[in-house]
């Protein structure tokens, strides 16, 4: 949707959403990050002294209305969440088109910014208590998000099994560009499913639990603290200890061959496993088989949307740098599973 034709769906929402007709709809802006159909807005209005700042997500236009394209079951999972776990209220959310054509969700702006892994940017300000402080309050959301009665989010539907979460990425591993960086996939794969884990915890999984979907104040005495989980895009029901495996892999310095620098100043791979074993209350099992998956889904992740970058189907060039760390997250998958 174009800038101008949404502001103009704004107005009248707006108007709706407030009771008021005596307001004005600006800074009508596309949202940073790779989420795809997020956008920024500010209401002025005549009865306060303060401009509203809303987050509007839209699903992509003309796709089936599951999966990632559901925004609704990101509203789902927000709905669910206690207080104890910073996140966004959802102000106003429907499946009714009248206002953008398809459903949405709307929720405040906040004040912050997420953590940068290239060794840039607020957080290498902080000394390394802060990080570790920044670390223990991800942690103690990520657990408390884990222990929340799952069925309370019924629109999330059934647990997935954990066979399909190793193969329903078959399908993509077809399509990746330059499959040869993906040279050990079958292996991983066969390793995989041979070592699934047996009576493992199953909840609410945030499905995507790392730095740069956590945002946190960023400025003055409040820097470093945590003030939503956000990005609840790939959200599920099942075993929750792939997101102690994906927050993991994401800094593990062994599993990336590329330019971010990832892990070498926040808290890496095993301080975080462990952050979270003292959170959640127990031992977790067979963590190194959530790891491994982890590095083996990003690995055809990247391959795929790297595929849809070349073809001018979704402009990123991250994946660019990214495609150098295909091989080394499954040798990465590999050693762990061995």
């Amino acid at each position: 949707m174009e800038l101008d034709e949404l502001e103009r769906r704004l107005v009248p929402f707006c108007q709706d959403k407030y009771q008021r007709s005596d307001l004005q709809i600006c800074d009508v802006h596309k949202m940073p990050g790779h989420a795809g159909f997020a956008y920024g807005f500010s209401v002025k209005n005549s009865f306060t002294n303060i401009d509203d700042k809303w987050y509007l997500r839209l699903p992509p236009p003309d796709v089936k209305l599951q999966g990632t394209a559901d925004v609704l079951r990101q509203v789902a999972a927000l709905n669910a969440l206690p207080v104890e776990v910073p996140h966004c209220k959802v102000n106003w959310s429907d499946d009714d088109p009248e206002w953008f054509g398809r459903p949405y969700f709307v929720v405040p702006q906040l004040d912050g910014d997420v953590v940068q892994l290239d060794g840039t940017g607020w957080v290498t300000k902080l000394d390394e208590s802060a990080r570790q402080e920044m670390a223990r309050q991800a942690i103690s959301a990520l657990a408390t998000i884990h222990k929340v009665d799952w069925q309370k989010a019924s629109y999330l539907g059934e647990p997935v099994a954990f066979s399909e979460d190793v193969t329903r990425w078959d399908r993509f591993v077809e399509k990746v560009a330059e499959p040869q960086l993906l040279e050990l996939q079958p292996t991983v794969r066969e390793l995989l499913l041979k070592q699934i884990p047996q009576n493992a915890p199953v909840g609410i999984f945030h499905g995507d639990f790392q730095w740069s979907n956590l945002f946190f104040a960023n400025k003055g005495a409040n820097a470093g603290t945590l003030l939503a989980v956000i990005d609840w895009e790939l959200v599920g029901v099942g075993a929750t200890l792939n997101d102690v495996g994906w927050f993991a892999t994401f800094n593990d310095p062994q599993a990336w061959n590329d330019s971010r620098k990832r892990g070498q100043y926040m808290p890496q791979a095993d301080v975080l496993v462990e952050m979270y074993a003292e959170a959640w209350g127990s031992d977790i099992p067979d963590i190194n088989w959530y790891r491994a998956l982890a590095a083996y889904k990003f690995s055809i992740i990247t391959g795929f949307n790297l595929m849809l970058h070349r073809r001018g189907k979704r402009h990123d060039p991250m994946w660019e740098t990214t495609k150098d760390s295909m091989p080394s997250l499954l040798s990465r998958a590999d050693s762990l599973l061995r």
